[in-house]
Formats: C-alpha cells, sequence, structure tokens
C-alpha cells in the first residue's frame, strides 16, 4: 500500500519524515473496510512554528480530504492519521450528522494573533480556476472561480463534512440560488442562500436557516466587515451578478476568496 500514497513536503521537511508519512497513512488504510485510492498527503508549515498536514483520498468512490494542524510533525501526523481512521469509518458507515460543538482542530499551534471564532477550512467543488492575484494591504493571497454544483443542502452537508470544511459553497436547486451550509450552533449545520427563502423540505441534517439573504458587497467592503466582526469567513453576494462568494481566513491568517464562476 505504501507505494500508493504520495507525499508532498514543503522544503526544510526532511525525507525521513516523508517515509515515515507515507508508511503511517498506508497502515492506517490497509485494514479497511472500504475501497481506498488516490492517497495524497501534504505536509507543509502554518505561521512562524507551526504544521499543517492535509490527507486526501477517495473511499468507496467518496473525495474525502482531513486537515489537521500541531505545533510540530509528530502530532500533526498524529493528529490526521486518526482524523482519516475516523473518516473512513464514517463513510463505510454511511453519513450521519456530526456532533457540534467539535474540537478545535488548530490546538497545538503556538500561541499568536487570531480571529475569536475558529479559523475556516473551505473550498467550492470542482471544476475551478484559479482567478487573478491582487496586492493590498489586506491581502487576498488565494482566489478560486467554481462552476457550483447544484444539489440539495444534504448533500452539501455531507460533502461539507466529507471534505473536512468549515463551510461549502453550492447552487440550490430549489431556490435556484447560491447557498452555503456551514459549521455553527446550536446544531452544527445551517442554511444561508444569496436570497431568503423558506426552509428545505425533509433534510437529514438538522440545518437551522439563516432568515436573510447574503449581503451585497464588494470585496473592499467584504474584507473589512470580516475583519471588523473577527469573523472566520463571511458568505456574500456579488454586485449586480447576485452569485455567491465566500471569502475566509487561512490556517496562516491571511485570506482567501471562492466566487461562484458568472
Amino acid at each position: 500500500m505504501g507505494e500508493l500514497v504520495t507525499v508532498r513536503v514543503c522544503e526544510g521537511i526532511s525525507r525521513g519524515f516523508a517515509v515515515d508519512a507515507r508508511a503511517r497513512v498506508a497502515a492506517a488504510v490497509s485494514g479497511a473496510d472500504a475501497l481506498v485510492e488516490q492517497l495524497r498527503v501534504r505536509v507543509g508549515t502554518v505561521g512562524p512554528a507551526g504544521v499543517l498536514a492535509q490527507v486526501n483520498a477517495e473511499v468507496d468512490g467518496r473525495r474525502v480530504r482531513v486537515q489537521e494542524a500541531a505545533a510540530d510533525l509528530g502530532e500533526a501526523l498524529d493528529k490526521v492519521v486518526d482524523g482519516l481512521r475516523s473518516r473512513m469509518a464514517a463513510v463505510a458507515s454511511g453519513w450521519a450528522p456530526r456532533p457540534w460543538p467539535r474540537r478545535t482542530r488548530a490546538h497545538g499551534l503556538p500561541a499568536a494573533p487570531a480571529p475569536a471564532a475558529p479559523v475556516a477550512r473551505v473550498r467550492a467543488e470542482r471544476p475551478r480556476a484559479e482567478l487573478p492575484r491582487t496586492a493590498g494591504p489586506q491581502d487576498i493571497v488565494r482566489r478560486k472561480q467554481a462552476h457550483l454544483v447544484w444539489c440539495s443542502p444534504d448533500a452539501a452537508a455531507l460533502t461539507m463534512d466529507a471534505m473536512d470544511y468549515d463551510i461549502h459553497l453550492f447552487t440550490d436547486p430549489a431556490t435556484e440560488t447560491d447557498a452555503v451550509v456551514y459549521r455553527v450552533g446550536p446544531t452544527g449545520y445551517r442554511l444561508a442562500r444569496t436570497t431568503a427563502a423558506g426552509p428545505p423540505a425533509r433534510t437529514v441534517a438538522p440545518l437551522t436557516l439563516s432568515p436573510c439573504g447574503a449581503p451585497e458587497l464588494t470585496e473592499d467592503q467584504a474584507v473589512r466587515r470580516l475583519a471588523a466582526a473577527e469573523l472566520p469567513y463571511l458568505f456574500f453576494a456579488q454586485p449586480g451578478s447576485r452569485r455567491g462568494r465566500v471569502l475566509y481566513r487561512r490556517f496562516d491568517g491571511r485570506l482567501g476568496l471562492i466566487a461562484a464562476a458568472t
């Protein structure tokens, strides 16, 4: 199994650690009650002294991802391997809503200035293309444009959990509007749309509903609102088109933007 695991480490991390990571991940999946393929491990640094480890895989044909941050390489690998085992078990047993609140995965990083709310890990569905980067004092260092998947809020919640996101951008076919599901109390699952609408029918996820449509904001306005409210992420609508966008904080504290393709 080890030869089927691809490992990529950033500069400064030893090849010995890459070998250990490959062996640990291969051992974790060797006894799984599921077909596990396309295992890819990435390990890099975050902040001045933190480590970020990520595993991507296909489990019984479903894309899954686990991402963990820690203060050192060993702890990051321990956490991401444990998370992978849990994710494989969840896929094999069938999806069920995850408990809320959950543990803070950034626990163990050295103390550093951070937003009051947990840092978000977010992504939109494929296919996607890079948008041009811009420079400025409020750095949006990662930009992605996505042709959003049309799916039910339940399907969006399942994808959010499988891919280890805190927020997931999609298009709601019942209202034909862009929407997000995101992890927040009291149930751990909340639905918001660009245009206000009633609750979806017959959901499995214990969704609460945002009563208002997403605010229409420029990028600069969204950045200022995110900073002022110390939010981990912000769902907003592009002026004019009303297409959905998500501005979010990365592990390194800088900003990323996901935009629905217009």
